[in-house]
């Protein structure tokens, strides 16, 4: 169970030093402190679920996402989230994992997001369209579709037929907030993927 140095204080208010007992607790292995003021008493606790208290607003994006929707062929073991008006990023290692925080436009920070419930726990998780879109944002800005598709399939490794799997209409949509290079170019790569994938459906209909 989560808890604050305020629920603490509040718990052991009893007592003559709250804060000797909650340090006690701590070289004890009953609380387990995640960051200054924020304490996990279950080791078993999946790190996902601290995210967005741990800094925030924020919701879990970027790379992590992208692997847990199988986008990627590698496990991501470092906790990646998206922040806006943060203007820096941020790095926690905590017991529970490695956490890395970095802005997204405040445009797009609110849309595409799906909340979860874990261990009691409420976070926020990107889409795989927002994960995309997300990552997108955090890479150098690329000239055309062709370099485009180097950084989705070769530099990033998403998978391209689970691309393909994706919602493009979501992908669009969400690519508009941004108001970047990267996602006009998305935008444009989307249209000529579905004019392809019309044209095989016409040529398999007319065989």
């Amino acid at each position: 169970m989560i808890k604050t140095t305020a629920i603490l204080n509040d718990e052991y208010s009893s007592y003559a030093n709250p804060g000797a007992k909650i340090s006690r607790l701590v070289r004890d292995g009953v609380l387990i402190p995640i960051i200054n003021g924020l304490y996990e008493t279950d080791r078993g606790t999946p790190g996902h679920c601290f995210a967005g208290l741990i800094y925030g607003p924020s919701y879990l994006s970027f790379e992590y996402a992208l692997s847990l929707y199988d986008l990627i062929p590698e496990a991501v073991y470092t906790y990646t989230s998206a922040t806006c008006l943060k203007k820096k990023k941020k790095r926690y290692d905590t017991p529970f994992g490695t956490f890395t925080y970095r802005d997204v436009p405040v445009s797009a920070f609110s849309y595409g997001n799906i909340l979860h419930e874990e261990n009691g726990m409420l976070f926020f998780v990107a889409s795989p369209e927002k994960a995309i879109c997300d990552i997108l944002y955090s890479r150098p800005p690329c000239a055309n579709k062709k370099e485009l598709r180097q950084l989705l399939f070769e530099d990033l490794r998403i998978d391209e037929g689970a691309f393909k799997n994706t919602d493009h209409a979501a992908m669009t949509e969400l690519a508009q907030l941004y108001k970047n290079t990267n996602h006009r170019i998305l935008v444009s790569l989307i249209k000529e993927i579905g004019r392809r994938e019309q044209h095989d459906r016409t040529d398999a209909e007319c065989t």
